[in-house]
C-alpha cells in the first residue's frame, strides 16, 4: 500500500529514515517522505519489490548503502539538488529502473539520458539495470568507471570505453550476462576485483599493455571466454581471477607476473595448458603444469587434461593449495619421496582417483587435502 510519513511525531521533527526502516516491506507501493528528512539509511527500502514510485524531497543530503537494493518494480528515481552523498549499491538489483535523474542544480551529481555521473561527468557512477539498449558508448569526459557501475545490466552486448578512462572499479561490469566482447583502452592501469564476474557471454577481451594488475575474481564465471592474452605489463593475478572460465583451454603467463593468487584457475574444466614465459623469474611450467621457478612447488595441474595418470617431478617438495582440485580424469598420481607437504584442497574433487601412496617424507597434510 501507500505510506505518508509525518514531518513530526509527538512534536519532534522526523529527520531521518533509519537503517532497514522499510526493508522487505514487499507490499509497499509508494511512500511520501516529508521535507524534514535529511538522510535515508542503510537498506532503508531493501527488497521493497512492489515500490513503483518514490519522491525524495530536496531536504535529503545522504542516501545510504543499498538504500533501494532490489526495489525491482522501481522504474525511475529523481535525485534532488540537496543530495551530496550516495553510497555504494544504492540502486543495485533494481531490474526495471531505466532513469536516474538528477536535479540540474545539484553540485555533486549529474545525469545524462538517465545515467548517473558525478557533477563533472568524469566518473560514471550507475547505469540503470532496466535499460534495454544493447550498446552504450561511455562519454569521452569519463576517466573513472565506478564500482558496480554496470552491475547486472544484462541487456548490454557492447560497451565502448573511451581512451580517457584510467580506472575501472570493482564489479563494474559484474553480471553483464549479454556482453560478448570488450576492449579496454591503454589508459587503464588496473582491472579491479570482480570487474567482469559472471559476464557469461563474454568470448574475448583485449587487455592493453598499460594494465599491471588483474583483481580477485576479475573474470570468475566468464563461462564463454575461450581465450585471453595477458600482456607482459601485468605483475599480479588475483585470487580466483579466472575461476570457472570453463571454455578456456589455455593461458600464457608472461615474464612480468610475480604473483598469482590462490584458486586462480579453479573450475576451468577445459583448461589443458598453463604456459609460463621462460624469462619469468617466479613461475615456470612443464607440459602445461604450473610450478614455481625452481619447481619445488607444484601450483596447478590443469583440470581439463585428460591423462589418467601423472607422476609429480622429483624436484617437488610441496603440493600447493588446490593443485589437483577437480582433476576428475586422473586415476593415479605418483608422489615422489621429495614431497614434505600437501596443502589444503590439493586433491579435492579428484573423483576418479582410486588410490594414492603418500611417501614417508610427508610431514604435513592440510585440511581438505583429499
Amino acid at each position: 500500500g501507500d505510506i505518508v510519513l509525518p514531518s513530526k511525531i509527538e512534536g519532534k521533527p522526523v529527520t531521518s529514515i533509519g537503517d532497514y526502516a522499510f526493508s522487505y516491506c514487499d507490499s509497499l507501493t509508494s511512500i511520501t517522505i516529508p521535507n524534514s528528512v535529511t538522510s535515508i539509511g542503510y537498506e532503508a527500502f531493501k527488497n521493497c519489490s512492489s515500490l513503483t514510485s518514490i519522491t525524495i524531497p530536496d531536504s535529503v543530503t545522504s542516501i545510504g548503502w543499498r538504500a533501494f537494493w532490489y526495489c525491482s518494480s522501481l522504474t525511475s528515481i529523481t535525485i534532488p539538488n540537496s543530495v551530496t552523498n550516495i553510497d555504494d549499491w544504492a540502486f543495485n538489483g533494481c531490474e526495471k529502473l531505466t532513469q536516474i535523474n538528477v536535479d540540474t542544480a545539484n553540485t555533486v551529481y549529474s545525469s545524462e539520458n538517465g545515467v548517473l555521473f558525478n557533477k563533472e561527468k568524469t566518473e560514471l557512477i550507475r547505469y540503470p539495470e532496466g535499460k534495454t539498449y544493447t550498446s552504450y558508448a561511455i562519454p569521452d569526459s569519463v576517466t573513472s568507471i565506478g564500482k558496480y557501475a554496470f552491475c547486472g545490466c544484462s541487456s548490454l552486448t557492447s560497451i565502448t570505453i573511451p581512451n580517457g578512462v584510467t580506472s575501472i572499479g570493482g564489479s563494474a561490469f559484474s553480471g553483464c550476462e549479454g556482453l560478448t566482447s570488450i576492449t579496454i583502452p591503454n589508459s587503464v592501469t588496473s582491472i579491479g576485483g570482480y570487474t567482469f564476474e559472471v559476464c557469461s557471454s563474454l568470448t574475448s577481451i583485449t587487455i592493453p599493455n598499460s594494465v599491471t594488475s588483474i583483481g580477485d575474481e576479475a573474470f570468475r564465471y566468464c563461462s564463454s571466454l575461450t581465450s585471453i592474452t595477458i600482456p607482459n605489463s601485468v605483475a599480479s593475478i588475483g585470487y580466483a581471477a579466472f575461476s570457472y572460465c570453463d571454455s578456456l583451454t589455455s593461458i600464457t603467463i608472461p615474464d612480468s607476473v610475480t604473483s598469482i593468487g590462490g584458486s586462480a584457475f579453479n573450475g576451468c574444466s577445459k583448461l589443458i595448458q598453463i604456459n609460463v614465459d621462460k624469462a619469468n623469474t617466479v613461475y615456470s611450467s612443464v607440459n602445461g603444469v604450473l610450478f614455481n621457478q625452481d619447481k619445488t612447488e607444484l601450483i596447478r595441474y590443469p583440470e581439463g587434461k585428460t591423462y589418467t595418470s601423472y607422476a609429480i617431478p622429483n624436484s617437488v617438495t610441496s603440493i600447493g593449495d588446490d593443485a589437483f582440485s577437480g582433476c576428475s580424469s586422473l586415476t593415479s598420481i605418483t608422489i615422489p619421496n621429495s614431497v614434505t607437504r600437501i596443502d589444503e584442497g590439493a586433491f579435492s574433487g579428484c573423483s576418479s582417483l582410486t588410490s594414492i601412496t603418500i611417501p614417508n617424507s610427508v610431514t604435513r597434510i592440510d585440511e581438505g587435502a583429499f
